[in-house]
């Protein structure tokens, strides 16, 4: 069985299940939530400039899809480092370490609930938003390509990585977490990186390893989490741009290379955390685009994004 085919199995038998009726997106259910708070972790999708500047074109719209959501239900999100509640930091992977890009002192989603928890609790009417799973591929991916491990082998470490994210949603939820929302692995077959590469069929492969698994851990965690599917969103984006008035799904809008490791994808790379409006391609217009480097999106990929995870959340919640 394709991978395809096997996660809209998984999804079905999943949505079969009455405790994660409402996750799939069931019922019809008014919305009452007006979030007290904001709270995010996560990696570099969902990174709002805990080093200072964000994993995308770094203009001053809205450009982190976290932010628009946040933006959406009239809240303010900004980085824990800047005195905010988003957690989510460049690279982190959900348990293990190094990070994508090799740093040990990146702090992981787990570590990143940690820091929350000794100091504060979550509310009634908090909106949590947990993302997670792309730079455990990353990661994963580096390592078989530099040799250092099998496909196989990179492909359980990915489910293991999918499993560590369900365990940390069953944390949020324990500690009193109400309404979560919940982001894995867009599909990163998909990408420029996998375009780039010729490894397609492996991202593919993997996001959906991720997903699964994370989904598989928290099937009875329905009444409390929603899980977005950014990996449906991305392959209709990319499917059908002009519906989302975006020309170009496949190249990268930056030109910022960075001489490290960056984003983890290779030394030398562009890193969409340089990326301004005076690093861009010449001539291109970066709304138009999905990707600003070869794995994280523009400004306008975001919004899109967070506009589609905002009206399944209030539909929902």
């Amino acid at each position: 069985m394709s991978f395809q085919r096997l996660r809209r199995a998984l999804l079905l038998a999943l949505c079969a299940s009455s405790a994660l009726l409402a996750a799939c997106g069931g019922g019809n259910v008014e919305s009452q939530l007006v979030p007290s708070r904001i709270i995010a972790f996560g990696d570099g999708f969902s990174d709002l400039g805990q080093g200072g500047t964000r994993y995308t074109v770094n203009d001053s719209s809205v450009n982190v899809w976290t932010q628009q959501v946040a933006s959406s239900y009239g809240r303010t999100l900004t980085s824990a480092a800047a005195g905010g509640l988003s957690y989510a930091t460049g690279n982190a992977r959900i348990a293990a370490k190094p990070d994508a890009a090799g740093k040990a002192a990146t702090p992981t989603v787990k570590e990143q609930i940690d820091t929350f928890l000794a100091t504060q609790s979550f509310g009634a009417n908090d909106l949590v938003i947990a993302s997670g799973g792309i730079s455990d591929i990353v990661a994963e991916v580096g390592r078989l390509n530099a040799g250092s491990q099998t496909r196989e082998q990179t492909l359980a470490n990915i489910g293991q990585a999918g499993r560590d994210m369900g365990a940390q949603l069953r944390r949020i939820v324990a500690a009193g977490g109400t309404y979560v929302m919940l982001a894995g692995s867009y599909n990163l077959g998909r990408s420029p990186w996998a375009i780039g590469t010729g490894q397609a069929g492996l991202l593919t492969e993997a996001s959906s390893k991720f997903n699964e698994e994370m989904l598989v851990s928290i099937v009875n965690l329905g009444a409390n989490v929603l899980y977005i599917d950014a990996a449906l969103q991305f392959n209709l984006i990319t499917g059908l741009p002009g519906s989302y008035s975006l020309t170009n799904v496949a190249a990268i809008a930056c030109t910022s290379v960075d001489p490290g490791p960056g984003i983890g994808t290779g030394v030398g790379e562009v890193n969409s955390a340089l990326c301004t409006p005076a690093t861009l391609a010449p001539g291109i217009d970066y709304n138009a685009y999905l990707f600003a480097d070869r794995v994280y999106p523009t400004p306008r990929g975001h919004r899109l994004f967070g506009e589609y995870a905002y009206a399944r959340f209030k539909t929902r919640f």
